[in-house]
C-alpha cells in the first residue's frame, strides 16, 4: 500500500464529513414556499432549516415558471483537483442566478457544468443564506 492511497482514502473520509451538512433531498422553491416551516434533511439526517425571508425574496424576484424547476439549496461543487474554482451542474440554478444578477448572462453550461471562482460562489452563498451550499468532490 502506498502513502498516496492512504492519503486519498483519508481525504475521502474527511470530505464525506464535510458533506454531512449538505441537503440530501432538495425541494423546489414552490414546495418550500408552501411549508409553514421550510425544512429538509442533510446527508447526516439532521434538519436543515431554510430562511423564509430569503425564500420570499427569491419568489418575488424569480419568474413563476422557475419556482417549480429550481431545486434548493443551489449546490456548487468544489473539486479538489481545481483548488480555486467550483462548478454548478443545475441549469435552472444557473438561470435563477442570472436573473438575480449574480452571474452574467454570458455564462453557459459546458459539458453539463458551469465553472466559477470560489470567491464568487462564496459571495453568492453569503448573500442568499440557507439556499446555497458548497459541496466537496
Amino acid at each position: 500500500m502506498t502513502d498516496y492511497s492512504i492519503l486519498t482514502r483519508w481525504m475521502r473520509l474527511e470530505m464525506g464529513k464535510l458533506n454531512d451538512g449538505i441537503v440530501s433531498q432538495r425541494k423546489s422553491l414552490a414546495q418550500l414556499l408552501t411549508e409553514k416551516r421550510p425544512v429538509s434533511r442533510t446527508k447526516a439526517g439532521k434538519e436543515y432549516v431554510f430562511d423564509i425571508d430569503v425564500l420570499q425574496n427569491l419568489s418575488e424576484k424569480l419568474p413563476l415558471n422557475l419556482h417549480d424547476k429550481l431545486k434548493l439549496p443551489v449546490i456548487f461543487f468544489s473539486a479538489t483537483k481545481v483548488p480555486d474554482s467550483c462548478y454548478l451542474n443545475d441549469p435552472h440554478a444557473l438561470s435563477a442566478l442570472q436573473i438575480l444578477g449574480e452571474l452574467s448572462e454570458m455564462r453557459q453550461m459546458h459539458q453539463g457544468n458551469m465553472w466559477v471562482g470560489k470567491s464568487i460562489a462564496y459571495s453568492i452563498m453569503r448573500k442568499y443564506p440557507t439556499v446555497v451550499q458548497i459541496a466537496m468532490r
